[in-house]
């Protein structure tokens, strides 16, 4: 009976870390995809009491485009305005796909 218990916990730790390590976040290291989603998210229709830093999470599809998966924000708009202006929209130059980039910003008004 140990030696079951034994085995079902090693069989239960190794699938766990075999699903881990396939996901990868990688922060995003091409300065051109970082410029391009700027410049999607150029002109804001509100404005912001203080300066908003934001986190987000995303990959690309098979046909280069953006999918936004997390957008770390505690403020509505600053959410949806993120999700409206890059979600399904493309860029010249795509990262890979499937592959599951960060992005930090720093919103503020001018």
């Amino acid at each position: 009976m140990k030696n079951l218990k034994l085995f079902v916990i090693t069989l239960f730790i190794g699938t766990t870390g075999l699903f881990a390590s396939e996901i990868s976040i990688n922060e995003l290291k091409n300065p051109t995809i970082g410029s391009q989603i700027e410049n999607l998210l150029d002109n804001t229709e509100f404005t912001f009491n203080n300066t908003s830093a934001v986190q987000i999470t995303f990959t690309f599809s098979s046909e280069g485009e953006i999918v936004v998966l997390r957008v770390n924000s505690v403020d509505k708009q600053v959410l949806d305005y993120i999700r409206k202006n890059l979600n399904g929209k493309t860029i010249k130059n795509p990262g890979e796909r499937d592959k599951i980039y960060n992005l930090s910003l720093k919103l503020q008004t001018i």
